[in-house]
């Protein structure tokens, strides 16, 4: 029996490092820091001034409205601080991986959910790049499948250029898989 030569992958082939989890850009955590603060704290302001603006509207007493002052000032503090925890441990626990199987997805801690997309059932990519991603170099790949239910597979914060090499690889393996099928 004679080996089978197997043939190299073009040149121009986009690399992949595959079968490794690859954690998401430092540049993603600052990414969703800053949004998660500005999205927090805006809202946050606004209905602290409201209510402010309502509690000067009825006199009540001078260690009430201290109250209210240490109420106000520990919920501008805390809660910004604990949805930007929330952000920073979201980035740290997502990951992909992209494998002679598919692409896979893993994010979360304690409520884990870990998605694979086998390369079959790829039908499209595409990649979204709003402002502040491209002001942060990032882009969100979105995989679609074939299916109906839950056919998106999208992630954000990856590497612009990551991304495209992720989307032509998969495109690759995506274009190869349906060539076997044909055979």
């Amino acid at each position: 029996m004679t080996p089978v030569a197997v043939p190299a992958p073009p040149a121009d082939a986009p690399q992949v490092e595959t079968d490794v989890w690859q954690p998401l850009p430092v540049r993603a955590r600052t990414l969703a820091t800053l949004s998660t603060l500005f999205g927090t704290l805006v809202p946050l302001t606004i209905a602290l001034g409201v209510g402010t603006l309502a509690r000067t509207r009825t006199p009540l007493s001078l260690a009430t409205d201290g109250v209210w002052l240490a109420i106000a000032g520990a919920a501008l503090l805390l809660i910004p601080a604990w949805t930007v925890w929330l952000a920073r441990r979201r980035w740290l626990r997502t990951r992909w991986r992209l494998d002679d199987d598919g692409f896979g997805i893993r994010r979360g801690h304690m409520w884990r959910s870990d998605t694979r997309v086998p390369g079959s059932r790829v039908q499209h990519l595409d990649i979204r790049r709003g402002p502040l991603e491209r002001a942060f170099g990032l882009s969100t790949l979105i995989v679609h499948t074939a299916g109906t239910r839950n056919s998106a597979v999208s992630v954000s914060g990856l590497g612009h250029a990551e991304a495209e090499r992720l989307r032509d690889a998969l495109a690759a393996r995506a274009a190869r898989d349906d060539d076997h099928d044909d055979a």
